[in-house]
């Protein structure tokens, strides 16, 4: 989905508000989904992404979305359209009214400190990992769509129809809402976001915030780097630099 903002004027708020029925495939269970790794997860990190809107091109992006889609299965929905499609992750061009200058953005989850989807969450659906990892337990999912209003990014969409062929590592429902992962699955085996390994560039840069000598770590000590409503306070752990 490609989407052109005022660099002034960012997302508001959707407002879906009719609940639903969630239903998940028949022998998908959550465990695999929620903590893949050997290792228990604990709050000694926080995994990030910074995205350089400089480096990015509208080319990375649509490579982004199509890895997202491949691994997750998301976007093949024949009969859902418009609003109602799945939308993981986002092809932006924001412009900045003063000098005309566009600039390409992928906007996924936020994967925020203070999440407000989890803060209206009525069944403890929506929940954040020790890692930072905001996720959705789609067993506990009503389809009730207040974490689609609270969330000020847009970044959840909610299954409106039956789902076939679905991958085992991530669990979808129709009457339920999901949104990005930030490949969890993968992360718990050490390895990069599909979104992150389709670019071969440093582009869009995945690690542990909280690493001092990790990459991203770094490379947010030396450039200037910002937060999408950072005027909400949700301390989020995407960040992106040149806008």
């Amino acid at each position: 989905m490609e989407k052109t903002i005022n660099r002034r004027d960012f997302i508001k708020t959707t407002t879906a508000t009719t609940a639903g029925v969630a239903t998940l495939a028949t022998g998908i269970t959550l465990t695999t989904f929620v903590n893949a790794n050997e290792n228990p997860v604990t709050n000694e990190k926080r995994w990030g992404m910074l995205i350089d809107t400089n480096r990015l091109t509208e080319t990375d992006i649509d490579g982004m979305v199509s890895a997202c889609q491949n691994e997750h299965g998301w976007g093949s929905d024949k009969l859902s359209t418009g609003d109602q499609k799945a939308s993981w992750i986002k092809k932006l061009k924001v412009k900045d009214t003063a000098t005309g200058r566009i600039s390409n953005l992928a906007l996924m989850c936020q994967h925020c400190e203070e999440p407000p989807c989890v803060d209206v969450c009525p069944t403890n659906a929506s929940m954040k990992r020790e890692d930072g990892i905001v996720l959705v337990d789609k067993h506990l999912c009503i389809g009730c769509r207040y974490c689609m209003m609270a969330c000020p990014y847009e970044a959840r969409s909610f299954v409106h129809e039956e789902l076939t062929d679905q991958k085992e590592h991530m669990p979808r429902g129709k009457g339920t809402v999901e949104s990005c992962t930030m490949c969890v699955h993968k992360v718990d085996k050490g390895e990069q976001p599909a979104c992150v390994a389709s670019v071969n560039s440093d582009a869009v840069i995945f690690g542990d915030l909280y690493d001092s000598s990790s990459k991203i770590n770094q490379t947010l000590k030396k450039v200037q780097s910002t937060q999408i409503r950072a005027d909400l306070n949700l301390n989020t752990a995407v960040r992106y630099s040149g806008i």
